[in-house]
């Protein structure tokens, strides 16, 4: 995986009757006014020759702070982003208490041009939606992977 790519795990389950994904609020300055289109699944950038599979699940941990559930990843393919970048994403079914993510951190200038640095969570909330409600909230080009997953749990592949 070289260039504008990152790989990502769309964690799912069944709750009270309905599918439900595992979202996460991008965290830092740009983002903490805004609700729909700034959720994301947990992703990240390959690191040198990684294999996407492997950066999937990697930075699912790294984001959260917490294990993969153990189960079988099923392809969900990739999206294009808005900037370019393609994000590759795998379904797993599983679950996980939000309450116990322990975000990871990124360091940016702020304010811009400032000469400071400050560190901010990836995420600063990570919470399980519906489907209607997460297709909501998610960058707009990731919504192609809820769709897909969509698909395939109606089709019993997941």
């Amino acid at each position: 995986m070289t260039g504008k790519r990152s790989a990502g795990i769309v964690l799912y389950r069944h709750h009270e009757g309905e599918l439900q994904v595992l979202l996460g609020h991008m965290g830092g300055p740009y983002w903490s006014g805004k609700d729909a289109g700034a959720w994301s699944i947990p992703k990240g950038m390959p690191e040198d020759d990684e294999e996407p599979e492997t950066t999937a699940r990697r930075e699912f941990t790294e984001e959260l702070g917490l294990p993969l559930p153990p189960g079988e990843l099923r392809p969900l393919g990739e999206v294009r982003q808005a900037g370019g970048k393609l994000v590759q994403a795998w379904a797993l079914a599983g679950d996980l208490d939000p309450e116990q993510v322990i975000p990871g951190t990124y360091t940016m200038e702020w304010p811009r041009g400032s000469g400071r640095f400050r560190d901010f969570p990836e995420l600063d909330r990570v919470a399980w939606f519906p489907l209607v409600q997460a297709k909501e909230k998610i960058v707009k080009a990731q919504a192609g992977l809820l769709d897909r997953l969509q698909q395939s749990v109606a089709f019993g592949q997941h």
